[in-house]
């Protein structure tokens, strides 16, 4: 064989076995274009987007143009990629929203709410409690409302709330039995036993240790407890707290502050345990693990970390941190807590840019989906004070913070924020299945605490 056509047919042989690999190339990348689907409830549907609560409570907003689903389906969504829970928006393609078969049988808990949740053994009994209620006792049930001394027994009555929120005023110059008589008057006016709850931190906020009435001195901060006594002092003050607020009749403390802050110019640094993130974490789960058994819940707060940030109660706060530096520094305390048994965690309002650019992390789902799903919290999330001015500005703000995934909300303008998540069903923007699946959680707990007995009235 000449030489030149020896080449031409080694180069042709090349060429051929090139091309054939690079029709592989392609076809193995086809391959990697898979279909897959997601079963879940319509949470919300506007123009062009959907967004769906799966059976873990993580939610997705897709893009989505055209399809007949309605607020309150369930649904199965089939989409090309990836999820991902902590993504605003999510990329994928949605091929087909198709609904699933309704079930007729309303007696069973629907399968969507099942879990090994921390309060799952007693969900049938909230179920069956849930079913008795009308859609405003459900409603008033996610609200953990500000005391007010001349209409929280009326406002009871009508609103049907889920919890009273005390400051330190309300509990000024009264005596132990005063403050005993108010919340007993309260509870004998409620349907549904209530949560009454308080931010006895200690240190710089104190409410009921405030009155040397009802506590000979207040309540030292945490930084005083460890630099005195060690991790020991606070178990112990942990627990004399629990005694003291049980006997008043209060059954839930909005603490303890888990926030890493080390540096004494941070507005949360006085508040916070003042120590490292290994340290803090050891504060979370050594305050949960004393409260357990005493009749008073705890709840970590400022979830996901308030670190350097400004006071939201002034107004925005934003937070341009990397997510690697939160998640390293400031989400290991709470995840030591909710392995210790936490019942409860607060979200905070400060923009967590590195999370959800656009919105406060009480009212971001993709937050919500970082508690629910990576830290796998199943216990009651609740925002900070609505209130506050890094939020009381936003319309429907009450309503967003339900769509994002909170269970319980604080506020004190309660009567306004009830009477928009009871417009907003009725406009079908938020599901009553939606209300139900909250209720049901909060009613969960309740149980839980001991609060509601089947013979309750």
């Amino acid at each position: 064989m000449k030489p030149n056509l020896k080449f031409f047919l080694i180069g042709c042989t090349a060429i051929f076995i090139l091309s054939i690999g690079i029709m592989c190339a392609f076809k193995k990348e086809e391959k990697k274009v898979e279909t897959n689907e997601i079963s879940g409830i319509v949470l919300k549907k506007e123009k062009d987007q959907i967004t769906i609560q799966d059976d873990q409570n993580i939610i997705y907003t897709f893009h989505s143009e055209k399809n007949d689903s309605k607020v309150g389906d369930e649904i199965i969504l089939t989409y090309t990629g990836i999820l991902r829970k902590n993504q605003e928006m999510q990329e994928n393609k949605v091929l087909q929203i198709n609904a699933t078969e309704k079930k007729t049988n309303d007696s069973k808990i629907p399968t969507t709410w099942l879990d090994n949740g921390i309060f799952s053994q007693y969900y049938t009994m909230a179920y069956n409690k849930l079913r008795s209620l009308t859609l405003e006792e459900k409603i008033g049930q996610l609200f953990l409302a500000r005391y007010a001394e001349n209409s929280s027994i009326s406002d009871i009555q009508k609103y049907h709330l889920g919890g009273i929120l005390f400051f330190e005023k309300d509990f000024q110059n009264k005596t132990e039995q005063e403050v005993k008589d108010m919340i007993n008057k309260l509870q004998n006016n409620s349907k549904i036993p209530l949560l009454t709850a308080v931010d006895e931190e200690g240190g710089k906020v104190v409410r009921i240790s405030s009155n040397p009435n009802l506590v000979s001195e207040k309540f030292k901060s945490s930084q005083d407890l460890y630099q005195n006594g060690g991790f020991e002092a606070i178990t112990k003050d942990t627990q004399n707290k629990s005694y003291i607020l049980k006997n008043l009749g209060l059954n839930l403390n909005l603490a303890p502050v888990v926030d890493v802050s080390t540096n004494p110019s941070d507005y949360i640094y006085e508040r916070s345990f003042g120590k490292n993130t290994d340290l803090t974490s050891k504060y979370a789960q050594t305050v949960i693990s004393a409260g357990k058994g005493t009749g008073v819940s705890y709840t970590l707060k400022h979830f996901p970390g308030y670190s350097g940030n400004t006071d939201t109660h002034n107004g925005t706060s934003v937070d341009d941190r990397p997510y690697e530096e939160i998640a390293d520094k400031d989400i290991p305390p709470f995840e030591s807590g909710i392995k210790a048994g936490a019942e409860a965690t607060l979200v905070s309002h400060n923009i967590i840019k590195s999370i959800d650019q656009n919105n406060p992390a009480s009212l971001s789902a993709t937050v919500h989906n970082l508690l629910r799903n990576d830290l796998g919290f199943t216990g009651i999330i609740m925002t900070d004070n609505l209130d506050m001015k890094a939020v009381s500005n936003i319309d429907d703000v009450a309503v967003k913070a339900i769509l994002a995934g909170n269970d319980l909300i604080i506020t004190t303008n309660y009567q306004n924020d009830i009477d928009l998540i009871k417009k907003a069903v009725n406009q079908n923007l938020i599901s009553e299945s939606t209300i139900n699946k909250l209720a049901f959680r909060i009613l969960s707990w309740k149980y839980y605490k001991g609060l509601i007995y089947d013979n309750e009235k």
